[in-house]
């Protein structure tokens, strides 16, 4: 009880302080809880015996209007406001003034702190800018969990309540841990300021120290030409030399912070209002002015807050609001367990870079570092997209167990390993992994699989902070090419531009990106960059078996030059007497609707094709994939793809080359038993999904599928789901999808 006393008793030290400095005849805390109301915790002047008594909605009365806008009021008047609700328990109606401040940390409201006087007078600006600054000091109080032995179970303060948000998978999973932030906020240890102009030297000395290392990353030499990149910099460099940006801090200072408490204050004001904007241009600026007060905050403390690799627990899951996959890539992978970003999609880099790693991926979730804090225990759904933080025993309890059977289940698919992939009819299927970086590798031991389906060559030069040397492409594909043995690996050469932009190239701005300037487009407008790729791919292949596969390509004669590229450098390695592959096989990806009707051309040129079904879904619907309002709007599996896929194979079958599919359809084992069905014997695949596929191929009859699905091609488009019928065939023949 001694802690609970304690609490209460610094509580009510503080309103009785703030009322005497302020002259102020009532000074009120409200505490916002669990259940989204706000309960009175603390009053000088008001009846002490409201205290845990009143309780108001979070829109109710004046304190939830300043709860729910996150912005101070200054009234003279408070009865006339329209939003003033009497609560007779609280004696306040002889007040007239009324000045209430948000309690704000990382841009969410943890309560209201309100003084009030019985005259009628507006408060000063100085006033304001006081409270504001004690309010500051309140939310780390709330935050810190102190005032919870205060509350009644169920009405606990909202600042360490368990917390449910939802957003976008990005990399399948689950995952149990504690939070480390990316970019960390500062730990302010002094709020006050003891020596006010040396704060303001202090703050005038990082903002000169930011603008100056701005004005150098302008000046880089890569930088010089313009591009996006550049933009985003100038853009950067314009709110760092905002008048009204550095007049906040001065203000904020001048009240009595510290300049990094100065920062902390306008970052929070900021934040809280712009989250509540409706206009996504102001929300989307949010994160420019959040990431200079980073940048800021960093020069004050003089250190980078970033844990180091020592530092980072066990079981870590990583909150961030955005990062490249470099950034990922520099935690040690033992160690984290899980990813969460308030940016980023399932295609972006960083979800490419954590499925490769298996590391469970939430995105498009709101406010993301401010959801928790460092250490706090939190659970990443990346089957369904949800995120729990401080996690009931319950809810822990039941994820522990998912992830038990989880394990239980890898174990069964791991004892497959070594069984021949056949169907229970015969047909051998062939199935293999999609890979793109070193750290994919082990995968093809640890799967069984038949090779490397797609090994994407453009991750490599993603998670480079610069253009890759010949030597370093080399490299990597001899090791690719080790790893993998007598079995074949098709590497796909670079698939980038449009929305894979690399940082160290010109950025072009596309309208749309994905049916721009990209793959293939973009190698043989620039010879040099494929010509050097091919290169190293050829030097690598020496005396092994070489497969390339170009992307994107959309005519034949598309197909014609690239591929004269590769007898070009051919015929070079040869004159210098370097080693060359025993045998090359070229193809290519079947991602552009164009390819539909040139396949009899292109299959007699091309040694084997691959469907692209993420990219030829995306271009047959006229969807684009990373827009939530319109990815899932077509079902992948309706008629119209579906007689699209079974026309590839069938063609080359029938032409006796070929054919495989690496997009994320045969990822998925009901996704699998459609392509099996129609007629595919190769699939290229996650490397986390080929146990769930293996286990439906060996339990399927691929003739009793086939005969069961393409009657439903031939129905009229939309007049049956194909996806409800192979749901109830994979029931009725016991198949685990």
């Amino acid at each position: 009880m001694a802690e609970q006393v304690s609490a209460q008793e610094r509580l009510d030290k503080i309103v009785v302080l703030i009322a005497a400095n302020m002259v102020a005849e009532v000074c009120s805390t409200y505490v916002l809880r669990v259940d989204n109301t706000l309960e009175l915790y603390a009053t000088e002047g008001l009846n002490r015996d409201a205290v845990h008594r009143t309780v108001l909605s979070a829109h109710e009365g004046l304190v939830g209007l300043v709860a729910s806008e996150a912005t101070p009021l200054n009234l003279n008047d408070a009865q006339s406001h329209p939003a003033f609700s009497y609560r007779p328990e609280t004696g306040e109606e002889i007040y007239h003034s009324f000045l209430g401040v948000p309690i704000l940390r990382a841009g969410n409201t943890l309560g209201v702190l309100v003084v009030q006087n019985r005259a009628k007078r507006t408060y000063v600006e100085e006033e304001v800018e006081a409270l504001q600054t004690t309010a500051m000091v309140l939310a780390e109080m709330i935050a810190s969990g102190e005032l919870a032995a205060l509350a009644q179970p169920g009405a606990e303060p909202a600042a360490r309540h368990s917390l449910h948000k939802t957003g976008a998978i990005l990399s399948d999973g689950i995952a149990l841990g504690h939070v480390v932030l990316h970019e960390p906020r500062v730990v302010i240890t002094n709020y006050i300021a003891e020596d006010l102009p040396k704060e303001i030297k202090r703050l005038d000395t990082a903002l000169a120290k930011l603008r100056a290392d701005l004005d150098r990353m302008l000046e880089r030499g890569d930088l010089g030409e313009g591009g996006e990149h550049r933009d985003v910099l100038e853009t950067f460099r314009m709110f760092a030399n905002d008048q009204g940006w550095s007049h906040k801090l001065h203000e904020a200072v001048g009240t009595g912070l510290t300049a990094e408490a100065a920062v902390e204050r306008v970052q929070s004001d900021t934040r809280a209002r712009m989250l509540r904007s409706t206009d996504p241009y102001l929300r989307d600026r949010l994160h420019d002015l959040e990431d200079l007060g980073h940048r800021l905050m960093r020069q004050l403390v003089g250190r980078d807050h970033a844990p180091t690799r020592e530092q980072l627990p066990d079981n870590a899951i990583l909150i961030a609001r955005a990062m490249g996959p470099a950034a990922l890539l520099d935690y040690d992978r033992k160690r984290l367990r899980g990813l969460v970003l308030e940016e980023g999609t399932a295609n972006s880099h960083v979800s490419i870079v954590a499925r490769a790693l298996g590391i469970p991926a939430v995105g498009e979730v709101p406010n993301a570092p401010g959801i928790a804090d460092p250490g706090d225990a939190i659970i990443v759904d990346g089957t369904s997209g949800s995120i729990y933080v401080r996690p009931s025993s319950e809810i822990e309890s039941a994820y522990a167990e998912r992830v038990r059977f989880r394990a239980r289940r890898q174990a069964q698919y791991s004892a497959l390993r070594d069984k021949p992939c056949k169907t229970k009819d015969g047909q051998q299927v062939e199935l293999l992994i999609n890979a793109g970086l070193a750290i994919d590798l082990p995968h093809i031991e640890d799967t069984g699989s038949a090779g490397i389906g797609l090994f994407r060559t453009e991750l490599q030069f993603m998670v480079s902070p610069s253009l890759p040397r010949s030597s370093d492409q080399l490299a990597l594909y001899r090791t690719v090419l080790d790893a993998a043995g007598s079995r074949p690996v098709t590497f796909r050469t670079l698939d980038i531009g449009g929305d894979k932009a690399l940082p160290y190239m010109e950025t072009v701005v596309e309208e749309n990106p994905a049916l721009g300037w990209r793959a293939i487009r973009l190698g043989l407008d620039r010879p040099g960059l494929l010509r050097g790729q091919i290169r190293a791919l050829l030097r690598a292949g020496g005396g092994r078996s070489l497969k390339i596969m170009f992307p994107m390509i959309s005519e034949v004669a598309e197909f014609d030059a690239a591929k004269a590229i590769v007898e070009r450098e051919l015929t070079y390695l040869r004159q210098h007497g370097h080693s060359l592959p025993e045998r090359i096989d070229i193809g290519t990806m079947i991602e552009v609707p164009a390819l539909l009707y040139q396949m009899d051309e292109l299959l007699k040129k091309v040694d084997f094709v691959s469907v692209g079904s993420n990219d030829l879904f995306q271009f047959m619907f006229a969807v684009d994939r990373g827009n939530a309002k319109v990815s899932e709007r077509f079902d992948s599996m309706s008629a119209p793809i579906m007689r699209a896929l079974r026309d590839i194979v069938k063609k080359a079958q029938a032409a006796k080359k070929g054919v495989s599919l690496c997009g994320e359809m045969a990822s998925k084992p009901l996704g699998a038993l459609a392509l099996i069905a129609l007629g595919y014997r190769s699939l290229s695949l996650s490397a986390t999904a080929h146990g769930p596929v293996k286990a439906l191929i060996l339990d399927l009859d691929a003739k009793k599928a086939e005969a069961m699905i393409m009657p439903l091609l031939d129905a009229p488009a939309g007049s049956v789901s194909i996806r409800q019928k192979l749901t109830e065939f994979a029931e009725a023949e016991g198949l685990a999808l």
